[in-house]
This record gives structure tokens, C-alpha cells and sequence, in this order.
């Protein structure tokens, strides 16, 4: 094998592995975003919740404001026809006294219906308490996990980072360069063998003049159809595959 094609491969397997860490880097703060959103979420969830509740009261204390004041006015109308002498005005006093009545049947309908909502209102506050706490725990031991693994992964990318510029510099700089592009453009995969006749990177048949230089190993071959840079080893079957 070159020599140059040598140093190509080592060196492309140093960008794969400092790709794939800058990669798993990347995806770190996603992540942790995605947990603080979670917990968050969970924790407005569970103060709109306990809102619901607060609300539910007031409105239920109100009724029995209303209540109480409709009592009273009954109260007052009875008085007033025990002082009338007037039939008129005591049927007028007993029709507004029907009417407060009629209204406080009404207001205690609706002080029920604001219970059942305050009993269905307190059993999600429950479960949403519950919710909450596990996002919350949840969150602080992935972003536990998360806070080490970028440690981890920062340690590692900065140890393949070392000397991936000496090794850059060992392959002669218009191989070097044809390679980076390569790299660019075609990803990882830029110095591929030839298996059965066929470039390692687009899969195409090689023309039988590529594989005779391949073979040879004798200069830089590149794959007629992508570009990539191709190599041959002896443990490769050149022949193509019927």
C-alpha cells in the first residue's frame, strides 16, 4: 500500500472519531433543553393546576356571599309584611321573596357544580404534583449524566484533537488538500477500498485501467465517478462479483 494512502487512513480515522465527538457534542444542549422544558412544562402544569383550585374557591365563597345577602333580603321582606297592611304590597314582598328563593336554589346549583370542580380540580393538582416531582427529579439526574458526559467528551475531543494537525501534516499537501475536500463534501468515507470491482464509497464498477493502477499501487487513484480516493490490499478480490 502507499504510503500516502497510509497516512490517509490513519488520518481519516482520526476525523471519523473527532466527527463523531463533535457530533455527541452537539446534541448535549438539545438534550438538556429538552429536560428543562419537560420539568418546566410539568411545573406550569401543576401551577395552573393549584390556580384552578384558588379560583374554584373564590368563586364558591362568592355564592355563599350571594347566599347569605339573598337570606337577609328575604329576611327584610318578611318583616315588611308583617308591618304592611296592604295586600298588594304583601303579595308584592311575598313575589320578591319567591324570587330571592328561586335564586338561592339556583346559586346553591352552582355552588355543587363548583364543588365537583374543585374535588376533579384537586385530584389533578395530585397527579400533577406527581408529575412535576418526577420531571424535576428527572431532569437533575439527566443533567447530572449530561454534565459528565460532555466532560467525558470534551476530555476525549480534546486528546484526538492533539496531534490531528501533525498527522495532517505527514500526507504531502496536495493530497492533503484533495483529501479535505473529499471529506467536506463526501463525509467520512473518502479513502475506500475496491472490493469485486467496485468503488468502497459510490459502489460503482471501476474502470478495468483504475483497478490495474489500483493494483500496482504504484500512485493516488481516484474513483472515476465520485472523486473519492481509492486503495487496494491484497486480502481484496478485485475481480468483479457476477
Amino acid at each position: 500500500m502507499l504510503e500516502s494512502i497510509e497516512k490517509l487512513l490513519i488520518l481519516q480515522d482520526r476525523d471519523r472519531k473527532l466527527r463523531r465527538v463533535r457530533g455527541e457534542l452537539a446534541h448535549i444542549e438539545p438534550e438538556r433543553k429538552m429536560f428543562q422544558v419537560k420539568a418546566t412544562q410539568a411545573q406550569t402544569t401543576l401551577e395552573q393546576a393549584r390556580t384552578r383550585i384558588k379560583q374554584t374557591e373564590s368563586d364558591r365563597k362568592n355564592l355563599e356571599l350571594e347566599v347569605e345577602a339573598k337570606k337577609q333580603l328575604i329576611e327584610r321582606y318578611a318583616n315588611q309584611q308583617l308591618q304592611t297592611r296592604k295586600n298588594e304590597e304583601y303579595r308584592a314582598l311575598a313575589h320578591e321573596i319567591d324570587t330571592c328563593k328561586a335564586e338561592i336554589f339556583k346559586i346553591e346549583n352552582a355552588e355543587i357544580e363548583l364543588m365537583e370542580q374543585a374535588e376533579a380540580a384537586h385530584a389533578q393538582m395530585v397527579q400533577a404534583n406527581q408529575t412535576a416531582a418526577e420531571a424535576k427529579s428527572l431532569m437533575e439526574e439527566q443533567l447530572a449524566q449530561l454534565a459528565a458526559r460532555e466532560e467525558n467528551l470534551k476530555k476525549e475531543l480534546d486528546e484526538l484533537s492533539a496531534n490531528r494537525e501533525e498527522l495532517a501534516g505527514a500526507v504531502d499537501e496536495g493530497t492533503r488538500a484533495k483529501y479535505e475536500r473529499l471529506f467536506r463534501s463526501k463525509g467520512e468515507n473518502v479513502v475506500v477500498g475496491v472490493q469485486h470491482g467496485v468503488c468502497g464509497g459510490c459502489h460503482m464498477r471501476v474502470p478495468p485501467q483504475l483497478l490495474v493502477q489500483c493494483q500496482g499501487q504504484q500512485e493516488l487513484v481516484t474513483c472515476s465517478n465520485c472523486g473519492r480516493i481509492l486503495y487496494y490490499t491484497r486480502d481484496m478480490d478485485l475481480a468483479v462479483a457476477e
